[in-house]
């Protein structure tokens, strides 16, 4: 067939990447639609979506809706006659959308569907200490991350990776697998696999929740491989979080730490420091060595720059 018109709906930085490949590889993109502009950062300007930014510097027709069942949003959504609809890190969307064009809706997913279905599932993949994880394209039904794949691609992941450098090459892999979705879908080339298919082979799946302050909270009586992936799972952002107890209490970001499995005779959490070039927490079965953290109100720094002027009473530990 000619070329299908195709809607885009994202939002986030990790949607760009996509959007940019499309258009780079002459997909025929008719509109975006991208969430509307929102206060963020300490003085609560109104920003605009990484992907709105693009949009307008590449001149394409946009709609920001607030709520995706108004009548009038579906209006000028049948307006643009997509063919097909891509949505990458977007929300969930109703039935009166997804099903509107002939071609369908597909969705980029960063992880092996049926595992890892979720809002999180870069994160959960280190968290659980996975050593493989990918991207699937998949067409959208009802219940979320549970439609018929079209797609999979696999990527390892190294053992001292984070959220943040999975993220970015999550981030380049779809791209390209959205713009191979797109041809061979135009080109009539694509046999999906229903998830149950899979399901057998799967083992135990795992999912990929919202995260919120109860699960990335730090728990040192655990094993330290347990707590370097929580670690490593959560940084840049949210990033995993603990709680200082140096003669008062401070809320405490830690962003990178080096693993150590020894045994020693310390309660989970004691700190043991020489007030200048380490901090040791100990752990279950070991210790971590840390080396990137913020205390609240302060920068994120190395541990030697906050050892220069910060320190640590003796029987001080992280709750």
């Amino acid at each position: 067939m000619n070329k299908p018109n195709v809607v885009f709906m994202g939002t986030p930085e990790f949607s760009v990447a996509t959007l940019a490949a499309m258009l780079d590889n002459g997909v025929q993109v008719v509109g975006v639609i991208t969430a509307p502009d929102k206060p963020a950062g300490r003085g609560q300007k109104i920003s605009m979506s990484a992907v709105k930014k693009f949009a307008l510097e590449k001149n394409l027709p946009l709609l920001q809706p607030t709520n995706l069942k108004d009548p009038h949003f579906l209006q000028d959504l049948e307006a643009l006659k997509p063919d097909l609809q891509v949505v990458v890190a977007f929300r969930m969307l109703p039935e009166a959308v997804w099903k509107l064009p002939k071609l369908g809706t597909f969705n980029l997913h960063a992880s092996l569907l049926p595992q890892y279905r979720g809002a999180a599932p870069i994160n959960w993949a280190i968290i659980n200490g996975e050593n493989e994880t990918g991207i699937t394209t998949f067409f959208l039904q009802q219940e979320i991350d549970t439609g018929a794949i079209i797609f999979q691609e696999k990527l390892p992941i190294g053992p001292d990776e984070n959220a943040g450098s999975l993220h970015d090459r999550l981030m380049k892999a779809g791209a390209s697998l959205v713009v191979r979705t797109v041809d061979a879908i135009s080109n009539g080339e694509v046999k999906p696999i229903q998830q149950a298919e899979l399901l057998s082979s799967a083992g135990l799946l795992q999912s990929a929740p919202k995260l919120h302050r109860e699960n990335t909270r730090i728990k040192w009586y655990q094993s330290t491989a347990v707590v370097y992936n929580l670690i490593r799972g959560l940084s840049p952002y949210p990033a995993a979080h603990t709680t200082l107890k140096n003669g008062v209490s401070i809320d405490c970001k830690i962003y990178r730490a080096a693993p150590h499995v020894t045994t020693h005779p310390n309660s989970p959490g004691l700190i043991e420091t020489d007030q200048k070039s380490y901090l040791h927490v100990f752990t279950a079965d070991g210790y971590l060595d840390i080396l990137e953290l913020q205390l609240s109100g302060k920068q994120k720094m190395g541990v030697r720059d906050l050892l220069n002027g910060y320190k640590f009473i003796p029987g001080a530990s992280f709750a």
